[in-house]
């Protein structure tokens, strides 16, 4: 795991050019502490890399040249972030039937003697999770990637006659402007995350999961996708082999995430997704350390009480850490500077406390994240039957029906459902987060436009017109939800404490399987059960009080934190903000007042509209200059190459 930065330019590189590629490396530290490099790999490409050593520990150093000997030696430059975790196997074919040859034992190297014999067909063949960056010195062409779940980062910056490309966003901002992208904080509002391409900076942009930018010198960079993830349900699967599939595919993709040369644990929650991966983990390795959180907040829940009970179930050691309200004050700006963009999701504020205890004691962790997406974990994925009675009426009834439903007054029983029933899919469904409705969003944003869900999710409904509802709900998460939330704090705040995270849901061998699971395996008819087939492949492995647990997503008391602990940051936040061009922080008050007296639970409006203050002072108005933690004390870790200090 690890972090880069480079520079394509048309003209040559200058002095000046690498003295500030030192610096702005210097603001991916925590992402690779143990090495760091910056090389020129042609006449106007300088690439700088810095390293977090998991696998070839003594070698594999980057920037890397590919091939080592020969004709074409040298050819290839290559900065990669990810683990490859099929490399072996990849590395043999190579030698077998095309003669490479190679200098490293690691799996960077694979990636490029891939590229180098396959050309673009290798990034079919990677099992993994990479963002990586090569330069064919040969055609004056540099190729990016990122895996097709977007598990790992990659930004980049277009310009006239150059091109920036960066695992994280703050080594751009120098060479960005700062005007805020509109239509990325319209989206913003409505889910809670800025999607895909977008970033928050109008000059900066992310390349999507399963995307490939192509910039030849002199010309314009292309992206396209190079794959999509896609859903086949298999309607005839026979249910006891499917799972038994799911089951064998999944105790594959755990033994594969452990290859490390460095200590591996797993986060543990009170859900069947973590729980699954201990367990599997544990037939492997029984000395594996797993890591919970949990909240001193009165009346919160808590995971740490039933991981406990898991862990002892399991026989593995467990790690609990606790949250309190002071830790949310402290770990708030940090936490928004690594993710570089406004995520409002509360539950990212115990990831990070978490990985901070993990970093402590590993150097890797597997993690249960994408379970939900695959496997249809969401209870909002039953929607589709529970409204069927009304949705699958002739046009007509439910012209009739959406009349009554208009005047009925708010809070009646029965309004909501109505609205929904007789709402098309594509227009009613945009993921987890219903918090900020257009007309909310019009009041917050004034004059300025809004944007809404449709201008990211219809395309992907019109790539789905084959799927059934809940699956068709399924692939809007896959393409929205996962990157844009999910994935994105995975990674930024684990990175943030220089630990790699795993995840071994999302993995191909595992994903063939969870794409043919038919509707019944996922949300069964007369059942409030979800993920159904990973209940029945885990039954036996994970313990029964977990199979059963219901979906509980990951509850954080954000909304009665606001109330107390948090109520004063909040007001002044709002009060010294300099967002005010932007939003309508009067009305922001105003929420804040009403909640803090008990008259409306706003605690989730007003977690994205503070969330997104606190960018914006540190991001655009430079209020707020939020210190970044030092590197964790690991016995695991060799002593850090020289190169740019922490800014």
């Amino acid at each position: 795991m690890c972090g880069f930065l480079v520079h394509v330019s048309d003209s040559l590189i200058s002095p000046d050019t690498l003295e500030r590629m030192e610096r702005q490396l210097g603001l991916l530290h925590h992402r690779g502490p143990d090495d760091t490099a910056v090389e020129q790999l042609g006449d106007g490409v300088v690439a700088g890399f810095k390293r977090l050593s998991i696998i070839d520990r003594g070698g594999s150093r980057q920037p890397l040249r590919y091939p080592p000997e020969g004709p074409e030696a040298g050819r290839w430059g290559l900065v990669f972030n990810g683990e490859i975790y099929n490399f072996e196997a990849l590395r043999e074919e190579l030698i077998r039937d095309h003669g490479a040859t190679f200098a490293t034992a690691g799996d960077s190297e694979v990636v490029a003697a891939a590229f180098h014999h396959w050309g673009q067909s290798a990034l079919g063949r990677l099992r993994g999770m990479f963002a990586f960056v090569l330069w064919d010195d040969a055609n004056e062409t540099v190729y990016a990637a990122r895996d097709p779940f977007g598990i790992k980062p990659l930004y980049y910056l277009a310009a006239p006659g150059e091109l920036w490309l960066s695992s994280e966003k703050p080594p751009l901002l120098e060479v960005a402007g700062d005007e805020v992208d509109g239509t990325a904080l319209s989206l913003y509002l409505t889910m809670q995350y800025v999607p895909e391409p977008y970033t928050m900076h109008r000059d900066i942009a992310r390349l999507p999961g399963g995307g490939m930018l192509t910039r030849a010198l002199g010309r314009a960079p292309l992206v396209h996708r190079y794959t999509r993830v896609t859903f086949r349900p298999d309607p005839t699967a026979d249910d006891d082999a499917i799972v038994d599939e799911l089951r064998a595919a999944l105790r594959d993709s755990v033994r594969a995430h452990l290859r490390a040369d460095v200590p591996v644990g797993a986060f543990l929650s009170s859900g069947i997704d973590s729980t699954g991966i201990v367990a599997l983990a544990a037939e492997v390795d029984p000395q594996i350390r797993a890591f919970t959180v949990g909240f001193d907040t009165p009346g919160a829940t808590s995971e740490i009480e039933v991981a406990e009970e898991t862990a002892r179930h399991l026989d593995v050691d467990l790690v609990p850490t606790v949250v309190t309200a002071e830790d949310v004050l402290d770990a708030l700006p940090r936490i928004v500077w690594h993710l570089g963009d406004p995520v409002a999701d509360p539950s990212i504020v115990p990831l990070y406390c978490l990985a901070r205890t993990a970093a402590r004691h590993v150097t890797v962790v597997l993690s249960g994240e994408g379970a939900d997406e695959l496997a249809g974990g969401y209870t909002i994925y039953r929607e589709p039957r529970s409204l069927a009675p009304v949705s699958r009426l002739a046009e007509p009834l439910q012209r009739g029906l959406r009349a009554v439903a208009r005047i009925l007054p708010d809070g009646v029983r029965g309004k909501s459902y109505l609205e929904r029933a007789t709402t098309p899919i594509q227009t009613r469904y945009f993921g987890n987060a219903r918090v900020i409705s257009n007309e909310e969003k019009a009041r917050i944003l004034g004059a300025k436009p809004v944007i809404g869900h449709a201008h990211v999710t219809w395309p992907l409904y019109a790539e789905a017109v084959h799927l059934d509802d809940a699956t068709t709900m399924q692939y809007i998460d896959v393409n929205t939800w996962l990157p844009g939330d999910i994935l994105t704090k995975a990674d930024r705040i684990s990175m943030a404490h220089s630990l790699e995270l795993r995840v071994p849901y999302l993995d191909r061998v595992v994903f063939d399987v969870m794409s043919r699971l038919p509707a019944r395996l996922k949300v069964p008819p007369y059942s409030r059960t979800t993920k159904y087939a990973l209940r029945r492949a885990l039954r036996g492995i994970v313990p029964d009080f977990v199979v059963d647990r219901p979906k509980l997503g990951f509850p954080t008391p954000a909304a009665r934190w606001l109330r107390t602990d948090l109520a004063e940051w909040a007001h002044h936040l709002l009060s010294t903000s300099g967002a005010k061009q932007l939003i309508d922080l009067d009305y922001a008050h105003s929420l804040l007042n009403e909640h803090e007296r008990g008259d409306a639970d706003h605690g989730r409006k007003l977690w994205i509209l503070l969330s997104f203050c606190l960018w914006h002072g540190i991001f655009v108005d430079g209020s707020i200059a939020p210190p970044l933690p030092e590197r964790p004390n690991r016995p695991d870790r060799p002593a850090a190459a020289a190169g740019p200090a922490r800014p």
